[in-house]
């Protein structure tokens, strides 16, 4: 089979191979997916600029997350789920091989029905943006008639964590940076849209939610952000922070954050519990069959075209996923 891989750190066009290997078998407890679509995500393109897992693997395809169809089972696992459509869930997180492949195989939790009604290029888009939507707003409970601020609206993450709260019953103000992602944020059913490059944020917030701010916020960009929190967020509220900035290790305002009761909840999904992964691969897959999750993509590659789409995803301009099509 074909794949990209890498044995050394560096940019795409330096390090990522094509070439190809012996088709894997499945063992105890795994399935095998021949992958329709793989997906980008800028954690994948992280992990091969700084090749942090090559200590563990002398070899790695990148990718996390994809789609395709289970055409063999290990021991163990259901035959039913032969030629079952599916999509993948961080297939590259602590294993050596990624979507970044004609076939991969992976323990059957981490390969989900994908529902009638959503396509291949559907389930690629969900993976690690959608299970991280879902961890940031639940992660402490029921969120309905909970007003929240979600930062990054129309970023991988930021849009389904709209829909997502939508769907739960909260009231959402979510921000962007340009009048067109604006407008779609507004269209996926988001409240109160404000620019964060124009708008007062904190003023506006406090004028929304009459001076007691939001019950929770769902961060992109801690680093920036940090400082500002204790005027943005209620008493007792909650705070959840995937992901920082420029800087890893930010100021935080301690006192105002005490004196508040603020839960501050930094996370990653590859650490989640396995009842918490559950929880969002039902919710997630809930909302898709019922056709409540829209997916917005924003560049498709051919499987040939792999260094370029990591290229693409690392410039950070692209608004929406980047799709690589690995087979019909």
């Amino acid at each position: 089979m074909k794949i990209w891989s890498f044995k050394e750190a560096g940019d795409a066009a330096d390090v990522l191979r094509l070439s190809e290997i012996d088709v894997p078998e499945p063992g105890p407890g795994e399935v095998r997916v021949k992958i329709a679509a793989s997906a980008v995500n800028p954690t994948d393109c992280k992990r091969r600029s700084d090749g942090r897992e090559l200590v563990k693997f002398p070899q790695i395809i990148p990718n996390n997350d994809g789609s395709g169809v289970i055409d063999s089972i290990g021991e163990g696992v259901n035959p039913e789920r032969l030629d079952e459509r599916v999509w993948i869930f961080a297939a590259q997180a602590g294993r050596p091989f990624g979507t970044a492949a004609e076939y991969c195989v992976l323990p059957e939790n981490q390969v989900r029905h994908l529902p009638d009604g959503q396509s291949f290029e559907d389930g690629a888009c969900l993976g690690v943006p959608a299970v991280t939507a879902h961890r940031a707003l639940f992660a402490d409970g029921d969120i309905t008639g909970q007003t929240i601020l979600i930062s990054g609206a129309s970023g991988r993450v930021g849009r389904y964590a709209v829909q997502m709260a939508k769907h739960a019953g909260a009231t959402v103000i979510a921000t962007a940076g340009s009048d067109n992602k604006i407008e779609h944020v507004r269209e996926l059913g988001a409240d109160h849209i404000l620019n964060y490059k124009a708008d007062n944020i904190p003023g506006e917030v406090a004028e929304i939610t009459q001076g007691q701010g939001v019950d929770r916020i769902v961060d992109a960009a801690f680093s920036s952000h940090a400082e500002e929190i204790p005027s943005l967020i209620s008493d007792n509220g909650i705070v959840t922070a995937y992901s920082f900035d420029e800087d890893p290790n930010p100021r935080v305002p301690l006192n105002k954050l005490m004196f508040k009761n603020v839960t501050l909840r930094p996370f990653s999904i590859m650490g989640m519990p396995q009842q918490a992964k559950n929880a969002a691969f039902a919710h997630i897959e809930n909302m898709a069959a019922e056709g409540k999750l829209n997916h917005l993509i924003g560049a498709r590659y051919t499987f040939d075209e792999m260094i370029s789409a990591h290229e693409n995803v690392e410039q950070g301009e692209l608004f929406g996923v980047c799709l690589v099509r690995v087979s019909g």
